[in-house]
């Protein structure tokens, strides 16, 4: 069934917390396809797209209330920082100084912190109608990093289902950062139960071994003969209980990927996930060197989500493009270094789509 075209329509609800003002935006598209984001960690509150008969359906895991997403467990939706994934035992060194950061994950800093830019209010301003830039300041300091650092997170929602965002980053002293968008998604619809039956494929060939709190071990491994191994696409519940060290020391998948054939710069597919019972599929492509996947193994416990529905373990998938985990004490990977004469730029587009039932 195809949809009506119409005009776009872009809304704005502005909501009081404690914490502050909180702003929702919701950009229509001219098939009917919507996005709504919120100040709050720059992040993404819902994504409403058909499936492979036309029907709409809210396909990320989120809150009715505005401000749960405030210092929620999950994380859902939004943009962690300064630096997303883990920090080993919240500490780096750079330039022979030594930095200390909080530690919130076990003995590791995990996505920046508890006040780490996911539980900040970004200021916000529309470009155009399909477009939404969120910007702040992170200060000198800000959970034990050096340097001011300017961050922009734009997201800009197309007619043809793709929501593209840009990550950009600038600081007057050396730093490091690095930046991705935690959405979960269920293609069946967000209150729908588990995502064990979404079939995943990775465009990686090797994926970062770590130790049982999940800090890297400065290696590649190779993902073939493993449970790990995504390079044709096949159920994320097919392995997900095997006795394999990655898989125990997560509940399930928690893991970073090497993409393959990476280049600096170059904007290239990395995950795609498909729904067999609803045909929707998400195509996700970057110019990261990793993707985290996170079979939300821990959402038990969430805030209440919308409609009310209490989510519960497994009932979504983060596909989390960024640079690696843990990489300031690791020579060896990417650098994920900025100095002030640079600007960081990444890209993550999430591209939704449908297929056919199969005969």
């Amino acid at each position: 069934m195809l949809m009506a075209m119409s005009n776009r329509k872009t809304l704005i609800e502005r909501i009081d917390s404690r914490a502050g003002q909180i702003a929702l935006i919701t950009m229509t598209n001219r098939k009917g396809a919507s996005v709504t984001l919120s100040n709050v960690g720059a992040g993404v509150v819902s994504i409403i797209v058909p499936d492979r008969e036309g029907r709409l359906a809210d396909v990320v895991v989120g809150y009715d209330n505005a401000a749960d997403y405030i210092a929620d467990g999950p994380c859902s939706g939004k943009v962690p920082g300064r630096y997303a994934n883990r920090i080993a035992k919240g500490h780096f060194n750079l330039d022979g100084v030594g930095y200390s950061l909080a530690v919130n994950n076990g003995p590791n800093a995990l996505h920046g912190g508890p006040t780490g830019f996911q539980n900040r209010l970004w200021d916000v301003s529309l470009t155009g109608d399909d477009a939404v830039r969120f910007t702040r300041l992170s200060h000198d300091g800000e959970e034990g990093y050096p340097g001011n650092m300017a961050v922009v997170a734009m997201y800009r929602w197309t007619d043809d289902n793709r929501l593209e965002l840009t990550l950009e980053a600038q600081t007057d002293e050396p730093t490091v950062v690095n930046l991705t968008n935690h959405t979960y998604f269920n293609l069946s619809g967000h209150d729908s139960g588990p995502v064990l039956d979404h079939e995943l494929r990775l465009y990686a060939s090797n994926y970062l071994p770590t130790d049982e709190t999940l800090i890297p071990s400065g290696e590649l491994s190779p993902v073939e003969g493993t449970p790990m191994d995504f390079t044709k696409p096949h159920s994320i519940g097919r392995d997900i209980k095997n006795d394999f060290p990655a898989l125990k020391y997560g509940k399930g998948y928690d893991n970073c990927w090497a993409v393959d054939r990476y280049e600096a710069g170059r904007i290239r597919p990395v995950a795609e996930l498909f729904d067999p019972a609803s045909g929707r599929q998400l195509v996700v492509e970057t110019d990261q060197p990793g993707v985290q996947v996170y079979t939300g193994n821990w959402l038990a416990g969430s805030p209440k989500g919308k409609g009310g529905y209490e989510y519960k373990d497994y009932d979504a998938v983060a596909i989390e493009c960024q640079d690696f985990p843990d990489a300031p004490n690791h020579p060896e990977f990417p650098s994920t270094r900025l100095n002030p004469s640079e600007i960081y730029r990444r890209h993550i587009i999430f591209s939704f789509k449908t297929r056919a039932k199969a005969k």
